[in-house]
């Protein structure tokens, strides 16, 4: 393994501009001519004193520079947006959540590629964070690393459990009046006990799994406590691997292959993780050049992929307990028979070499192949004539009482304080379908959210009784109802969705994977007619640059032409 300096992309020419205005810039800080040698390192940072989701990341920084130092390397700690979807999502109905992610792709390209940086290391935290570091990663294709910053400890109510899901549901419940005011405040009181992100198999936990999975992060970080010693040791491990990644020249796409995208796939359906996923993994794909199709393949794999673990809130699992057993690489050692498993990883190996002698903690809590929590597919992929692209639902475990058919009149919304209001004033009855529309990536624009009406659905006590429709995403905790998020094509593309009237008849069936308005053909072409394209909703900021340039759900909505891109 050479170490020959001239071989950097950072090390310009003695003598030049850039070689002068540089040296200049890093001798004022404090930088030697030995220092400007080494491996130039960007420790990309998105630590934040608004969520308690980052407020540990600049100790991990810190952590991380020392290692890279020691393996002979030079950091520099950049910042980027840190978007917690429980603290941004307070502005334009929380469209803000899902377009952050792009932001913080581009922000790295800047500060990375401008600069011509040899290498990143990822400070991974909330679950935005994560989608939008790997697609950053992909773009560059420059050594990158993924550290995982762990999850946050939760509290109790005397011998009652609760976390931010807890908080998240039972304030629905108290915007319907099931639950005080009293209530809702102590348990918020004491949901969170610790830096991290939430500790269910939520988004976060999910794409942290998917990390792993893609073997862009050190085997055995997903999940991890936020603090614990076991964070530590997985910091300082990433902070030394990443510079010898440097000097191998070992680059994402070499990584982000076909067969490491259907091993995320697979991890993610194995842990009924966040639906959240498919749209994460399509827009790296496109990232990282590759042709593939997420929901086919989501929709491939589910058939065939059995759910090993029950993480709450989809299962009686703590996450602590499902870290103990062995995590995601406890799962991907169940899987192994399932997995391609001689892809390329970070850690310079093939995925079987790091699974050799991986053992289970508790066969209970990864359970094995021919023994699952369940064989159904926990994430389906619903179409038909209200989705002629896809429609997806959450359905978890499925037990004897979890609806999985639903036949009813709709009832339209275009706001969800609309239909709360409704809810509470007791319009909304059972065999009511919920129609939120205007909610996806170019009518919010960037993706409303549903979730705050499921759980007031569920807090006025219609959970099994009212099915709810929207072209919006949904929280990765939510497993509540029978709900299916993210319709195609949305509202704003004039989708079946954007025709739908209240009274209209729509059928779900999730064992058949349809999802059909029951409206004459005729009638449907006569309000297709009649609607009009809507007009720009942002009309300056960042929403307006995503809405203008967003791509459809299908692929990812990503900032990229995916043809383009497939083809250069």
């Amino acid at each position: 393994m050479s170490r020959d300096p001239s071989r950097l992309r950072s090390n310009f020419e003695p003598g030049t501009s850039r070689w002068a205005v540089r040296r200049a810039q890093w001798r004022a800080l404090g930088l030697t001519d030995e220092d400007m040698a080494k491996p130039k390192i960007a420790v990309v940072n998105t630590s934040s004193e608004m969520a308690i989701c980052f407020s540990h990341l600049d100790g991990i920084a810190a952590e991380v520079k020392q290692a890279i130092r020691d393996a002979g390397g030079l950091p520099f700690e950049i910042r980027t947006a840190a978007p917690s979807d429980f603290i941004i999502s307070a502005g334009r109905r929380a469209t803000y959540i899902l377009p952050t992610r792009d932001l913080i792709a581009n922000d790295i390209e800047v500060q990375v590629e401008g600069s011509q940086l040899d290498g990143m290391i990822l400070l991974t935290s909330c679950d935005k964070t994560v989608p939008g570091q790997l697609m950053a990663a992909a773009r560059l294709d420059i050594p990158s690393l993924m550290v995982i910053c762990g999850y946050q400890s939760s509290g109790h109510i005397g011998n009652e459990h609760v976390d931010i899901e807890e908080v998240f549901l039972h304030a629905g419940y108290h915007a319907q009046g099931t639950t005080s005011f009293e209530r809702l405040k102590e348990m918020s009181e004491v949901a969170i006990s610790s830096p991290g992100v939430c500790s269910g198999m939520g988004t976060a936990n999910s794409m942290h799994s998917v990390t792993e999975a893609l073997g862009m992060s050190l085997p055995g970080g997903a999940p991890i406590a936020a603090n614990s010693p076991q964070m530590w040791e997985h910091v300082r491990e990433s902070g030394a691997r990443i510079v010898d990644m440097i000097w191998e020249d070992l680059k994402p796409r070499q990584i982000l292959t076909e067969g490491a995208f259907r091993n995320a796939a697979r991890v993610v359906l194995a842990q009924a993780g966040s639906i959240n996923c498919i749209k994460h993994l399509q827009a790296l794909s496109l990232e990282a050049g590759l042709d593939l199709d997420m929901q086919r393949i989501f929709d491939e794999e589910g058939d065939r992929t059995p759910v090993l673990t029950a993480v709450r809130p989809i299962g009686p699992l703590s996450i602590e307990e499902f870290e103990a057993a062995g995590g995601a690489r406890g799962v991907m050692k169940r899987l192994e028979p399932k997995l391609d498993s001689d892809v390329l990883t970070v850690t310079g190996k093939m995925l079987a070499e790091n699974l050799q002698g991986i053992e289970i903690g508790d066969a209970n809590v990864i359970r094995p192949l021919d023994d699952p929590w369940g064989q159904d597919a926990p994430i389906v992929l619903l179409r038909g004539t209200l989705a002629p692209q896809t429609g997806v639902v959450k359905v978890g475990l499925r037990t004897a009482d979890r609806k999985l058919a639903f036949r009813g009149k709709a009832k339209v919304y275009e706001s969800s304080l609309d239909a709360e209001a409704d809810l509470k004033a007791g319009l909304i009855e059972k065999g009511d379908v919920l129609v939120l529309r205007r909610q996806g990536v170019k009518g919010g624009p960037g993706m409303g959210g549903a979730s705050r009406l499921v759980f007031a659905v569920e807090g006025a006590g219609l959970g099994p009784d009212v099915a709810v429709v929207t072209d919006g995403q949904l929280s990765g905790l939510v497993n509540k109802g029978l709900v299916v998020g993210e319709v195609q094509p949305e509202w704003a593309e004039g989708g079946p969705i954007a025709l739908v009237e209240t009274g209209d008849e729509i059928d779900i069936d999730v064992n058949a994977k349809r999802i059909d308005l029951l409206v004459d053909a005729a009638e449907i072409d006569r309000r297709r007619a009649a609607f009009v394209p809507p007009a720009p909703t942002a009309d300056s900021g960042w929403l307006s640059i995503y809405e203008r340039t967003v791509s459809p759900l299908s692929q990812g909505a990503s900032l990229i032409d995916s043809a383009r891109r497939r083809d250069g």
